[in-house]
């Protein structure tokens, strides 16, 4: 039998180690040795037995994503291209927010190879879809960033923390078409005997797929829900966002009751602000009268410029106007600050279209390309 150990709960491990005939707690071991101490080679895990770590390393595997390529952000993001087993490649980003006593470190991740979406403005949804990660994917692309961390190397801190602070499903992918292996990475995330990431400072981000929204609320978690809406107007939103036409604007809005109902919880809405489309007064007040009765945040996040998609930054001036007609209405909003776009970091900007350098020990040709 052959085992995982990236991806695999503590029960699961502690089961894993039941079926070699050792002790259940042998297994807690190895998990704290993976997730708390990002540990990854057996004969380092020294509270082990000799014989022990030698059948894990003949029986189990460590399979995390491989940093192919880093790209550092003159604010001081980091965008890693990561290759995944079976060749694939995804991209995540970590991002510095330094503002405060101490340096915050976020790490935007993917939750599968492309994304189903399709939406037109993004460069994510222009790579198609090729699969769901798998729960080891995910929480591997954390690991990765952690031990990027730790080296500490071209931080935006010279005393960067030992592992991240939050965690943002905000990559590559609809995080609710991979609903089961998202929910089990923030189990994962969350334990306070691993990565110990505490749920307020895990965010989930979905296009609109109102049955994961509803499904979401049973959960009980205290994690951040934060829906990308671009618009209020469903001709426009089928438009930006085609998931629209599944579940148009009523369904999505009464999706979004059901969940502060439901979690007593805020939700963030994305409203990414395309130049000449979604930026009139008409849209601004559609916006506002789709908000009421729903308790929420409105970040507008002025748009990240993506090759070939015809969509435009607005000016700092409409910017300015579309917020100012929300405060009006008594609605506020924050205007995103956004990092990483100089090196394709920022939001709607990730699709793992990279050459891979000689460095990165990978060879140079077509099938590096999934644009």
């Amino acid at each position: 039998m052959s085992y995982e150990i990236i991806g695999s709960t503590r029960a699961e491990l502690e089961t894993m180690m039941e079926e070699m005939g050792e002790e259940a707690f042998r297994g807690r071991q190895l998990y704290n040795w993976v997730y708390k101490n990002l540990v990854f080679e057996v004969e380092e895990m020294t509270n082990l037995p000799c014989e022990l770590r030698n059948r894990i390393r003949r029986e189990a595997s460590f399979t995390l994503p491989v940093l192919e390529k880093e790209s550092l952000s003159k604010d001081g993001t980091i965008k890693m291209l990561l290759g995944l087993a079976d060749g694939q490649r995804i991209e995540t980003v970590i991002i510095p927010q330094t503002g405060g006593k101490r340096p915050r470190y976020t790490l935007c991740l993917s939750s599968q190879v492309g994304c189903p979406v399709g939406c037109p403005f993004c460069a994510t949804g222009q790579s198609g879809f090729v699969r769901n990660l798998t729960v080891g994917e995910i929480v591997g692309q954390v690991l990765v960033g952690s031990l990027r961390l730790r080296e500490g190397q071209n931080l935006a801190e010279t005393h960067a923390p030992s592992r991240l602070t939050n965690v943002v499903f905000m990559g590559m992918g609809e995080p609710f078409l991979n609903y089961d292996a998202v929910m089990k990475a923030i189990y994962l995330l969350n334990d306070p005997e691993g990565l110990n990431i505490g749920q307020r400072h895990i965010t989930v981000s979905t296009a609109g797929e109102a049955t994961g929204i509803r499904r979401f609320a049973q959960e009980g978690l205290q994690v951040t829900l934060a829906v990308s809406l671009h618009s209020a107007r469903d001709e426009v939103r089928e438009r930006l966002v085609p998931l629209s036409r599944k579940y148009p604007l009523p369904i999505l809005r009464e999706a979004l009751r059901y969940y502060c109902a439901v979690t007593s919880r805020r939700v963030t809405l994305e409203y990414t602000l395309l130049d000449g489309i979604n930026t009139s007064k008409k849209d601004a007040l559609s916006l506002i009268g789709f908000v009421q009765g729903i308790h929420c945040n409105i970040n507008l996040i002025p748009y990240n410029r993506v090759e070939n998609t015809g969509f435009r930054r607005p000016s700092p001036t409409v910017v300015a106007r579309f917020q100012q007609w929300l405060r009006e209405a008594g609605v506020n909003s924050v205007v995103r600050e956004e990092k990483g776009s100089d090196i394709e970091g920022a939001c709607g900007q990730l699709r793992a279209h990279h050459r891979v350098s000689s460095r990165a020990g990978r060879r140079n040709d077509s099938n590096d390309r999934m644009d």
